[in-house]
């Protein structure tokens, strides 16, 4: 009977000093977002006796089960979906915002309005040289903002393309990582505290990928995860102990190409979607830039060629370029801004040609309304996203509330465990003291 005490005491402090061990690295780890918490399960342990031909089973303690892992497939899954949009609208209101920046900074409308200005002013006395060269100054520094703009919007393109590129490489260790999960988890025993690691491991890495790509990920019977990238069409990018490697490429006009084995296909979600939609409406952006300084050369050629100056010598072009990254200001003298009509002589002061050319810029199919349309069109997509990544945050974070009750520590009740298995502990430990002093008294009889 003794020994059985002995047993009993024995198999009580072996399951509660792993169940306290266990306690404490769910305490230590309960700023880990990566971490789920874990429980000691625990069973009967049964001992079998006899006597002569008599068998009889008893009671014998308690033996130590599997370490069981919280877990809950569908709150994950609803977790890595709400991060996944969340980093989508992020993403590209970011780069979005970049670019309205980029445009309105570089001064475009204000540029053509000080322009049109310039020339409204010069139209009450064609021939003074005190209004024809701040004419001719608006016009190179017109020249200048487009310029700008063109080189700041392509700096921004180049910030969103250099991050995608950056993040490819993240995705692909990540796919190699889960692979090589997979290829650990086929061999580690169900319930070991090595199994529950590459659990977290892998819920990790998925998080981890969901973030830049949507995903639809498949977990087997034996916890390993198949991971298909959402997108046009889907494509297969971890299968087993298998990982492809995802491939990325610049368009000429900025856009991005996705591929993963070779296939191509668009992005349906996460942080590379957004990325790839921005780069899309930057690309739109860039061509209304390249139409407003096409424009503007047009209207601004075709006047001088109408008129002479103020020589009576016909007029030059004022702007050449293909776009707004090559736009400039090339009439070499304030003199020969062609303010009369072709035929009028030197010294005229008839304003008909500089009119229709103010009147050409400030039409409803100028430059000046174009440009107004452009930024008016781009600050409505700016502040339509933030409401949708403003949306997004606030599902986002109720997902991720939802994981950390499923799944999280609560520093509450594992200290009401530590309490609980520490009196368990020396419950056992007075046991085995009771036991010694029995084994000792029966010694001691005569």
């Amino acid at each position: 009977m003794t020994s059985a005490i002995f047993t009993i005491g024995r198999s009580g402090l072996s399951v509660a000093r792993a169940s306290i061990e266990l306690t404490a690295q769910n305490i230590a780890n309960a700023a880990n977002a990566d971490y789920s918490r874990r429980t000691l399960s625990q069973g009967e342990l049964v001992m079998t006796g006899s006597i002569g031909i008599n068998a009889a089973d008893s009671l014998g303690g308690v033996r130590p089960g599997v370490i069981e892992r919280a877990e809950s497939a569908l709150v994950q899954r609803q977790a890595r979906d709400a991060s996944s949009a969340l980093a989508a609208a992020e993403v590209e209101f970011s780069a979005m915002r970049d670019a309205e920046s980029a445009i309105e900074n570089s001064g475009v409308f204000t540029g053509l309005v000080d322009f049109e200005a310039a020339l409204t002013r010069l139209e009450a006395n064609p021939l003074e040289p005190a209004l024809r060269v701040p004419a001719l100054e608006s016009a190179r520094q017109l020249a200048g903002t487009f310029a700008i703009a063109s080189a700041t919007l392509t700096n921004t393109r180049s910030l969103v393309q250099g991050e995608a590129s950056a993040e490819v490489l993240t995705v692909n260790e990540l796919a190699a990582e889960l692979a090589k999960i997979n290829r650990d988890l086929v061999g580690t025993r169900e319930g070991t505290a090595g199994r529950a690691a590459l659990l977290d491991a892998r819920d990790k890495a998925l998080r981890g990928l969901a973030e830049q790509f949507g995903i639809t990920p498949t977990i087997n019977a034996n916890g390993t995860v198949d991971v298909t990238l959402n997108g046009t069409p889907p494509v297969a990018l971890v299968t087993g102990g298998v990982a492809d490697s995802v491939g990325i490429s610049v368009a000429a006009d900025g856009t991005l190409a996705f591929s993963v084995g070779g296939v191509s296909f668009v992005p349906g979600g996460g942080a590379m979607a957004g990325r790839a939609a921005a780069l899309s409406q930057m690309a739109d952006l860039q061509n209304g830039l390249d139409t407003l300084a096409v424009s503007l050369i047009t209207i601004a050629n075709n006047a001088q060629a109408n008129g002479v100056g103020a020589d009576g010598t016909p007029g030059q072009p004022l702007f050449a370029g293909t776009g707004a990254a090559d736009l400039a200001m090339v009439l070499g003298s304030a003199n020969g801004l062609a303010t009369a009509p072709a035929g009028a002589p030197a010294g005229s002061r008839d304003t008909g040609n500089l009119a229709a050319l103010i009147g050409a810029l400030g039409a409803a199919t100028g430059p000046a309304a174009g440009a107004d349309a452009l930024l008016l069109n781009l600050s409505s997509r700016v502040a339509a996203l933030e409401t949708r990544r403003d949306g997004l945050g606030v599902v986002a974070a109720s997902a991720e509330a939802e994981l950390l009750r499923e799944t999280g520590v609560d520093l509450d009740d594992e200290a009401a465990n530590l309490v609980r298995l520490q009196q368990a502990f020396e419950a056992n430990s007075r046991v085995i003291q009771i036991a010694a002093d029995l084994f000792d008294t029966i010694l001691a009889l005569r």
